[in-house]
C-alpha cells in the first residue's frame, strides 16, 4: 500500500512542519486542500505554488493532488440550472487542475457537498446532467495536463446528490473521459446497502483514489469499522493507488491521528500478507 495523509489534518501547523512530521511517521504522500493555501485558487500565485511544491519535495513526500475542491469558495455550483454558474464552476475546476499540476499532483477528488446538493425543483436526474455539463467544461484541460478527476460519492449525512458508488460510475460514464474516474471513501461507503468490500469489488474498473477513515469522523482503526475485509478487497482487485487518511474530527490532535491511523493500516496489511 502507498499511504498518504490530507494536509488539513494538521490545522494551523506550518506546511514545513506538517510535511516533515507526516514523513517521519512513515507516510510517503500528501493530499492538499486548496483552501489551506488560499480560499480561491485564482489567488494562489506562481511563487506560492512553487514554494509549496518545493516544501513537499524537501520533506521527501509525493504530492497526490487536491481534494475539498470547492470548499470555502463562493459563486460555484456543480448541479445548478444556471448556465453561467456552471460555466464559471467548470472553469474553476480547470484552474484547480493547473494548481494540481503546479504542485506535481495528478489526482483531484471532487466531493464538496455544499456546492452540489440538489437545489429546489431540481431532480437527481437533472442534477446528473448539470454536473456532466459543468465537469465537461474542465475536462479538456485535465486531459491536457494529465490530471484525473475522481468523483466522490458521499453519504446522506453530507448531502443528497451522488450517494453511491454506482451513481459515481454512472456520472463518470456520462462524462466519458479517461481522466474522469471514481473516488471511494470508507465513511461514505459505510452508508451503502451492501458491504464496503463489495462496493470496492463492484467498482474495481473505476477506482482512481481511496480515503481511509471511519463514520465517527476519525481515522482508520479509531472507530468501529474493521479494515481487514476492506484491505482484503483492495488486494483482491490489485489496487495500486494511494490510501489517504482523511478525518473530520481533529480533537485527538494531528500526532495521534497520524501515528494511530498508519500503525493500524500497516497491521491490517501485514495480516493480509501473512494469510
Amino acid at each position: 500500500m502507498k499511504y498518504a495523509i490530507c494536509n488539513e489534518t494538521f490545522q494551523n501547523w506550518p506546511f514545513e512542519k506538517a510535511f516533515a512530521y507526516a514523513r517521519k511517521c512513515g507516510y510517503t504522500g500528501v493530499e492538499i486542500a486548496p483552501f489551506t493555501m488560499r480560499e480561491n485558487a485564482y489567488d494562489i500565485t506562481a511563487e506560492e505554488r512553487a514554494t509549496v511544491r518545493q516544501q513537499i519535495k524537501d520533506a521527501d513526500l509525493e504530492c497526490i493532488g487536491l481534494h475539498w475542491l470547492l470548499a470555502k469558495t463562493e459563486g460555484f455550483y456543480l448541479t445548478t440550472p444556471e448556465e453561467d454558474v456552471r460555466k464559471a464552476t467548470g472553469e474553476y475546476i480547470a484552474e484547480l487542475a493547473r494548481l494540481c499540476r503546479d504542485l506535481d499532483g495528478t489526482i483531484m477528488v471532487l466531493g464538496s457537498p455544499f456546492q452540489r446538493n440538489l437545489l429546489p425543483g431540481v431532480s437527481h436526474e437533472q442534477a446528473m446532467e448539470f454536473a456532466r455539463d459543468t465537469i465537461s467544461i474542465a475536462m479538456p484541460v485535465l486531459e491536457d495536463l494529465g490530471i484525473t478527476l475522481a468523483l466522490e460519492p458521499l453519504g446522506p449525512a453530507e448531502g443528497n446528490f451522488l450517494n453511491t458508488a454506482e451513481l459515481g460510475i454512472e456520472l463518470a460514464k456520462m462524462i466519458d473521459s479517461p481522466n474522469c474516474r471514481l473516488h471511494l471513501d470508507v465513511k461514505a461507503m459505510s452508508t451503502e446497502s451492501k458491504p464496503i468490500a463489495d462496493v470496492i469489488r463492484d467498482s474495481r474498473d473505476w477506482i482512481a483514489h481511496f480515503h481511509a477513515n471511519d463514520p465517527n469522523l476519525l481515522g482508520p482503526g479509531m472507530g468501529e469499522v474493521e479494515y481487514e475485509p476492506i484491505f482484503g478487497a483492495l488486494d483482491e482487485i490489485d489496487y495500486d493507488g494511494w490510501v489517504s487518511v482523511e478525518v473530520f474530527d481533529y480533537e485527538p490532535g494531528a500526532e495521534k491521528i497520524c501515528t494511530d491511523s498508519l500503525r493500524y493500516m500497516r497491521e491490517i496489511e501485514a495480516k493480509i500478507a501473512a494469510a
